[in-house]
């Protein structure tokens, strides 16, 4: 049985680059991200990737108690595709559109918020509840938020959660369980995700710097991106996806990427392509001294031939749970908008001796124009093993 193609048609982003896509494509292009530079944390200095502009958008008055900085940035990219979703709604009924959303924090920061009130005022704030931390509630909110009756759950695997979101909503779409999908994820800064990684030694003072000789560890980072997804005909398809998982660690790759290349292979598979076929990878890239180096060999290994690719989280930081949409979206502006730069990998230059060299995007490319299908790749790798590889095509 061959099953039914689905679409990426519309897409709301806010992230360290802008507050939304037209802005944070200007930024992408000039290579400049606001966004980016050092906070004062609770365990001190950090460099992060912050949302600068207002979040002004509340929830409705009967979902009050879900109101927190997450699902305010969650509702600050929803906005940004409403008509789009409110078109769906009119063509297929709300109880046939579903909503999944990829995120590893939820409100823990208004949590964190609260108890830190908590210890200078001997109460919780009365506006504090506490499902707002719930980790399960970003996508039940949003569709709450919308009025949508369809499937809605969340997906929480750390640094793929947002990333197999479109796995699963393409799956629904397939199987003919609804008629369109919101599907895409949401993650804020909070001293639960920065202290941790501060703990495991994986945090940079400095602006983050992958594939460099130098690399030092991650940005956290915060945003949101969401799509509308739907089987009708669009200028962008949602060609391949593969997931996998190696189990290695609980937080270290397998430094082979054995599981890394099978997701990868399979989202090539999947889409009936060859590696020679993708025309630019948004590489996962952390900047921690394994991540990139395990990426780098598995990398070499499937393009063989070499591929342009570039790691984005210098501009945004690592959105975590948020950072496969995000950085889908990224790549998905190159097929959606036309004349759109290929993302631009920024370092030091300092190539690493030990790693294969990639063919990084360090000056304005753009994906060839020659007759036929445009294919671009996104990929995500997280603790635990997971692995994920998505395949657009335009």
């Amino acid at each position: 049985m061959t099953l039914p193609s689905v679409y990426l048609h519309a897409l709301g982003m806010v992230n360290a680059l802008g507050g939304d896509v037209d802005s944070i494509a200007t930024a992408l292009a000039s290579g400049e991200s606001p966004g980016m530079g050092r906070m004062r944390m609770q365990h001190g200095d950090a460099f992060v990737g912050r949302v600068t502009g207002s979040l002004d958008i509340a929830p409705p008055v009967a979902l009050a108690h879900f109101d927190c900085r997450n699902n305010r940035m969650l509702l600050a990219a929803l906005e940004q595709i409403r008509p789009d979703i409110e078109a769906a709604r009119e063509r297929y009924g709300s109880a046939r559109i579903g909503v999944i959303v990829g995120t590893s924090t939820s409100g823990v920061g208004a949590a964190e918020e609260a108890f830190a009130h908590r210890t200078r005022a001997g109460c919780l704030p009365q506006t504090f509840d506490y499902r707002q931390m719930e980790i399960g509630t970003a996508a039940p909110f949003a569709a709450a938020a919308l009025g949508l009756h369809g499937p809605a759950f969340t997906i929480s695997t750390a640094c793929t959660s947002s990333a197999k979101a479109f796995a699963a909503a393409r799956r629904l779409l397939q199987l003919k369980l609804c008629d369109a999908m919101i599907v895409g994820g949401c993650d804020t800064l909070c001293e639960l995700t920065s202290q941790g990684f501060a703990s495991l030694e994986s945090t940079s003072l400095a602006r983050t710097n992958p594939m460099s000789r130098n690399r030092s560890g991650i940005n956290i980072g915060e945003g949101a991106a969401v799509f509308l997804m739907t089987r009708d005909e669009g200028a962008v398809r949602l060609a391949g996806a593969g997931e996998s998982s190696d189990a290695h660690h609980i937080s270290a790759p397998d430094p082979r990427g054995v599981g890394g290349e099978l997701a990868l292979r399979a989202a090539l598979a999947d889409a009936g392509v060859k590696p020679a076929d993708i025309g630019y990878v948004n590489l996962h890239a952390t900047a921690t001294r394994k991540n990139d180096a395990m990426e780098s060999h598995l990398l070499a290994r499937v393009f063989a031939e070499g591929v342009p690719a570039s790691g984005t989280k210098p501009f945004t930081g690592h959105l975590l749970g948020a950072a496969g949409a995000t950085e889908l979206g990224l790549a998905w502006m190159t097929l959606a908008r036309s004349g759109m730069p290929l993302p631009l990998h920024q370092w030091d230059g300092m190539a690493d001796a030990d790693l294969p060299a990639l063919d990084l995007v360090q000056e304005a490319r753009r994906l060839s124009h020659e007759a036929g299908t445009r294919y671009v790749m996104s990929n995500s790798f997280a603790f635990g093993g997971s692995n994920v590889s998505l395949i657009l095509a335009g």
